[in-house]
């Protein structure tokens, strides 16, 4: 197999992780809950969920450990994105998500202490170039953060800590378990928690039922769920020390250039830098010879 495969699933989950970014406003504006957004989001990972079990002759493995981090996995992720909606429901957004967009850092780190991942100095480089360039795509003024209290704070740093651990035992999963099977799992404990979302609801208010709403979140979810697929197969096949960097910088990445791009948005000074950075991040990680060996930062 083609060492440079891992690249590829990177690259189509920034891709969709891009598009799903730039346009996953777009129903919430319209009238439909972040809340239910989950619930849209879990039921269209069943989608690419049969498509890869239909590729492994409908198999799973079900022993212990495939079990284990499988569903560790699942939680960790899906559990995040309800813990995430609390965050933005008490707490800023311009503050919240520069914390999460750095939970690379704690991947990197696990990685390097536990799975005893190295890279040469092109893909150090680029990975030292990606976490600068994460926090720079949310970084915007507000209003002083005292005044929305500590609660905020402490729900994204556990959002920030269950995302950089989800994607270090995805790496390890994946050394025993194959990508179809960490996927299954990931789709189950992602519906599991759909009753969480949905007690969150009101209901009283207005839903957008209609195409702007529902079926507009449907469509861009997909997307979502089809990059989060791409990623477990580009942890299958590469370093987390490198992908995780490399995904977490190009999604917002290929967010801001489609929003550029398609929607008219032009993007701030600090995410233009963001931009740039991100670019030369990724240049470098992909220019990273596979076989470090004679050169390895260690």
């Amino acid at each position: 197999m083609n060492k440079k495969i891992w690249l590829l699933y990177a690259l189509t989950t920034t891709l969709t992780w891009g598009m799903w970014g730039a346009f996953s406003k777009s129903p919430m504006e319209s009238g439909f809950p972040s809340t239910l957004v989950y619930c849209v989001w879990a039921l269209t990972m069943i989608i690419p969920g049969l498509v890869v079990l239909k590729i492994n002759n409908w198999k799973v493995q079900h022993d212990r450990k495939s079990i284990l981090y499988g569903l560790l996995i699942g939680f960790l992720g899906a559990g995040g994105q309800i813990l995430l909606f609390e965050a933005l429901k008490v707490g800023p957004a311009y503050l919240i998500f520069p914390i999460i967009s750095i939970s690379p850092v704690v991947t990197i780190t696990l990685s390097f202490l536990f799975l005893k991942e190295r890279t040469g100095y092109l893909g150090m480089a680029g990975i030292i170039l990606a976490l600068l360039a994460l926090p720079l795509f949310e970084v915007s003024k507000g209003n002083n953060s005292d005044e929305f209290g500590i609660l905020w704070f402490v729900l994204a740093v556990i959002v920030l800590a269950a995302w950089g651990i989800q994607a270090y035992f995805m790496k390890l999963a994946n050394k025993n378990t194959d990508g179809g099977s960490i996927f299954f799992y990931m789709m189950i404990t992602g519906l599991i928690l759909i009753p969480i979302p949905l007690l969150m609801t009101d209901f009283s208010v207005d839903i957008n039922w209609g195409i702007d709403g529902l079926w507009e979140t449907a469509a861009v979810q997909i997307l979502n769920s089809i990059g989060a697929l791409c990623l477990v197969f580009a942890y299958r096949y590469g370093k987390a020390i490198v992908v995780s960097p490399l995904a977490n910088a190009g999604a917002p990445l290929m967010t801001a250039v489609i929003s550029l791009a398609i929607l008219g948005v032009m993007p701030s000074n600090t995410k233009i830098l963001g931009i740039t950075l991100a670019v030369i991040a990724a240049l470098l990680i992909a220019l990273q010879p596979e076989d470090t060996r004679e050169r390895t930062l260690k």
